[in-house]
Formats: structure tokens, C-alpha cells, sequence
């Protein structure tokens, strides 16, 4: 039972991946009941910051369904619609590893880790160019650039193309199907696009229609870490950080960076 889950309260420090899991459930659920005094409408998305050491990063990838956030999504969104907090449909999660926690982030005090609750209240500014370019594969431009204020960019095989509904779809970064490059065929022709979270302040991956399993993958390999995640379903972004690398079905690898390229 949900409501058992957070009967208890302790600051003992769990240290296996239920105990994890059940604290930071209990943590966020509580923290968003105080952020909107139990009205969740205006919350835009939750960012998670842990800083754990090496030998508890695997404990915690679990306890977080790292390789799988959406797991941990549909918790909170439970958590939401048993307690009424009203979140909105369309509220992201994101899981950072080993940054510094934000001045406006919440911190655990039993565990390394901390939320920050993005909200209406909150007006983020900025805005930023970026630049994307396959280092395998073959792309119709050797250098794609994309902007905040552009919307969305599809990534697919061909510019222009048919989707199983009947309806043409445009990629903006696009792989032709005629190349002489054969790691181009396994792009699928709606595989993902990159879009600007105003709200987070940065770029974001999603996985579309044909780039989720059982059909061609979506993974990003983090230029940080060097940790590979995959993305298991269309609802679930991830954030881009400098130098990631994006890994489209078996083979085919995109660079995403902020630093202006020439053509190579």
C-alpha cells in the first residue's frame, strides 16, 4: 500500500536499493506537497542530484531505474494521483550523477542526494546554440545547428518521409536512404528528435515511434561519465551535456556540442 510506504519516518541512512528507492519516494512526495501546497499544476519537472561515491553508484542507478526512468516516473505519478498533487501530463524527470547540487535544490539528509521542483514561478532566460554531427553515418549536412527558439528537430532517414499513418514527416537532421553508407538503413525514418526544455534550460533527446524497442534504439553515451543510457520510451527525455554521444540503432553515432564546428 502506498499510503504504508510513508507512514514511517527515520533519517537512519538506507543503504540497499528498496530502502533507496522507499526514502526518496517518501522525500519527493513530501517536498511537493510543501513546493504547491499540495497542488502540483504549476510544477513543470523534477530533477534528482546524486552524489554518491563509486561503490554506492551502482546501488543507486538501481534504486532510481537508471537505465529505465521511466519506472520512476510512473511512482511519482502514482504518488501524485493518490495524494491529489495534481500533476500536470506533460511534467519531465530528469537523474543527474556527480554534479554540484543547485543553489535552489533541496537536500536529503540521510542520503547524497537532492531535488529541485522547477515551477511557473520559475522564469528561465536563458537561451543557447548547439551543434550536432555524425561521426559514423552519413547525414544530408556535415553540421546541423540547432537554437533554442527553433522548436523541435527531428532526426530520421530522409528529409522527407512517410509515416505508417500516411502522413509525411520532415527531419531536420536526416540520413538519406540512397547513401552508399550502409549503417544509414538501420535509421528509422521516425527515430527521435532534440527539443529545448525552457524550463531546465537545456536540450533534450526523446526517443520517437521507431526509435524504441523492439524497433532501432535510442542511447546516449555521457561525455562525463561515460555511462550509456538507453531510452526505453517515447515520454522519457534526457538531457544533452557537452561532448554526449548519441547513438542511433546499431552503429550510427551523433556528437552534440555547444562549441561552433567547421565543416569536416
Amino acid at each position: 500500500m502506498i499510503f504504508d510506504l510513508f507512514k514511517s519516518g527515520t533519517n537512519a541512512r538506507p543503504d540497499d536499493v528498496k530502502g533507496i528507492r522507499h526514502a526518496l519516494l517518501q522525500f519527493i512526495k513530501q517536498e511537493l506537497q510543501k513546493a504547491e501546497g499540495g497542488e502540483g499544476a504549476n510544477i513543470k519537472g523534477l530533477s534528482i542530484y546524486i552524489n554518491c561515491t563509486s561503490t554506492e553508484r551502482q546501488v543507486f542507478e538501481a534504486a532510481i531505474y537508471k537505465d529505465e526512468p521511466e519506472q520512476l516516473r510512473s511512482e511519482i505519478q502514482r504518488i501524485s494521483d493518490d495524494y491529489s498533487l495534481d500533476l500536470p501530463i506533460n511534467w519531465v524527470l530528469t537523474q543527474t550523477f556527480d554534479e554540484p547540487f543547485p543553489e535552489e535544490a533541496v537536500v536529503m539528509t540521510n542520503l547524497p542526494v537532492a531535488l529541485f521542483i522547477k515551477t511557473n514561478s520559475h522564469f528561465v532566460k536563458l537561451s543557447a546554440t548547439a551543434y550536432i554531427k555524425a561521426l559514423s553515418g552519413k547525414t544530408m549536412l556535415p553540421i546541423y545547428q540547432l537554437t533554442s527558439e527553433a522548436g523541435r528537430f527531428n532526426i530520421g532517414r530522409d528529409e522527407k518521409a512517410q509515416s505508417d499513418e500516411g502522413y509525411f514527416r520532415t527531419n531536420h537532421i536526416a540520413f538519406p536512404s540512397d547513401s552508399d553508407d550502409e549503417r544509414n538503413k538501420y535509421i528509422s525514418r521516425q527515430h527521435a528528435h532534440i527539443e529545448w526544455n525552457k524550463n531546465l534550460a537545456k536540450f533534450m533527446i526523446f526517443a520517437d515511434e521507431g526509435g524504441v524497442p523492439p524497433r532501432n534504439k535510442v542511447k546516449v553515451r555521457s561525455a562525463l561519465t561515460e555511462k550509456i543510457l538507453k531510452l526505453h520510451a517515447v515520454q522519457i527525455g534526457q538531457e544533452l551535456e557537452e561532448g554526449d554521444q548519441i547513438i542511433l540503432g546499431e552503429s550510427v553515432v551523433l556528437e552534440f556540442s555547444y562549441q561552433p564546428q567547421g565543416n569536416e
